[in-house]
């Protein structure tokens, strides 16, 4: 007798619901979702918020610091850089001791906008129905994800 071989092992199966991509897929593009209308009020888009984040966080940084922190490649980040330099949020300055380096920092409109981003964390959270202890939980089990996955493409 065979049995549907989707039933005992999941990870040989085709179908859509057992893809750990899919599941990734579906639930980034739901809490992002729930970030866009707390982003708007801001007048920020998703990875313009999360490079925010990192500013906030450490401040003054070269742009390849912020490309690791933020695991984006300078292609991508150039233009999202430049918007943001554009809407008076950052700037970018080559660094003094070495011309091929750009530094990135806020402007005192950007580190003014962080009063205003302060309550986006607990508002995603009630928009989520966890508890923070279950966010807590999964965000870990997403970095170790992250890292053993990233560990094994560069293998």
């Amino acid at each position: 007798m065979n049995e549907d071989p989707s039933s005992t092992a999941p990870a040989a199966s085709l179908l859509l619901d057992d893809q750990l991509c899919f599941a990734l897929y579906a639930a980034q593009r739901a809490v992002t979702a729930l970030y866009r209308p707390l982003l708007d009020e801001l007048g920020l888009t998703y990875p313009q918020y999360l490079t925010l984040l990192v500013l906030w966080e450490r401040g003054e940084v070269p742009v390849k610091e912020l490309g690791s922190a933020l695991r984006l490649d300078y292609g991508t980040l150039s233009p999202l850089l430049k918007r943001l330099e554009v809407a008076g949020l950052v700037r970018r300055e080559r660094a003094v001791d070495d011309e091929r380096s750009v530094r990135i920092q806020l402007t005192g409109e950007g580190e003014a906008l962080r009063a205003r981003a302060v309550r986006v964390p607990a508002q995603l959270l009630v928009g989520t129905g966890l508890e923070v202890e279950e966010i807590a939980r999964l965000r870990g089990d997403l970095h170790r994800l992250t890292e053993t996955a990233a560990s094994a493409a560069s293998s």
